[in-house]
């Protein structure tokens, strides 16, 4: 069969279909389906499951490692004030890393059936069906593999008590990333700056899908040329 004549059978698992979309996977995924329901991936049950994640596990999970890193640092003579200022600095790194994932890897352009297949289980699942509460975090399983290589590089700038204070503020920022995330796509905020910050990321998965990569900030759009322009300024051009 030709890839653009391959249409998706959304009441099937989806994983082993989207690759044969070729092309056109890129126009497909991108045309959001904004129900809540969470469709099938796997024809078998096991993998179904770890395609799963309810949001407080994160917290759960990952909140006393923080601690635990951070009081390595403790242990090794560092000061409050100093602890701070590498938790601070940790957060502030990953904010970089949450930016450059989502630009330039999570919106990696694919058309070949396993890098369709690869993409979508990486990200295009969330913009083709943006409200599936299920597969909004990322699993722990595959953090858990992902803080090994993170602690290596952090290394290779860092000193041996430093280290785990920084890793830990890395961390610390994954976990407001991810319930942040969540919040903004199922949480009714009062507050004004929530309130922008759900509208800014929601116009990135239903108008402008190349622009506003930035999840718990739009510093970074910023400071990159990413930021969207408003509906005001593009109806001005």
């Amino acid at each position: 069969m030709v890839a653009q004549e391959f249409t998706v059978d959304l009441d099937k698992p989806l994983v082993f279909q989207v690759g044969h979309l070729g092309d056109t996977y890129q126009e497909w995924v991108h045309q959001p389906i904004p129900t809540r329901e969470s469709p099938r991936f796997f024809e078998s049950d096991f993998w179904e499951f770890l395609t799963k994640t309810v949001w407080w596990v994160i917290p759960l999970i990952w909140l006393p490692v923080v601690c635990w890193f951070i009081s390595m640092s403790v242990q090794m003579g560092h000061t409050f004030p100093e602890i701070v200022l590498m938790v601070g600095l940790g957060i502030f790194i990953w904010t970089l890393i949450e930016y450059t994932l989502h630009r330039f890897l999570f919106h990696i352009k694919t058309k070949s059936y396993w890098g369709n297949t690869a993409h979508y289980l990486l990200h295009g699942c969330h913009h083709k069906h943006p409200m599936d509460g299920l597969r909004l975090v990322f699993p722990p399983t595959a953090t858990a593999i992902l803080l090994v290589p993170f602690w290596n590089v952090v290394k290779l700038f860092a000193t041996p008590s430093t280290t785990p204070a920084l890793v830990g503020g890395g961390l610390l920022g994954y976990v407001m990333y991810d319930v942040t995330h969540y919040y903004l796509h199922h949480g009714q905020p009062s507050k004004d700056t929530i309130r922008h910050l759900k509208k800014y990321h929601l116009n990135h998965h239903f108008r402008i899908q190349n622009k506003g990569f930035g999840i718990t900030s739009s510093m970074w759009d910023r400071i990159f040329g990413t930021l969207p322009q408003t509906k005001a300024a593009e109806k001005s051009r």
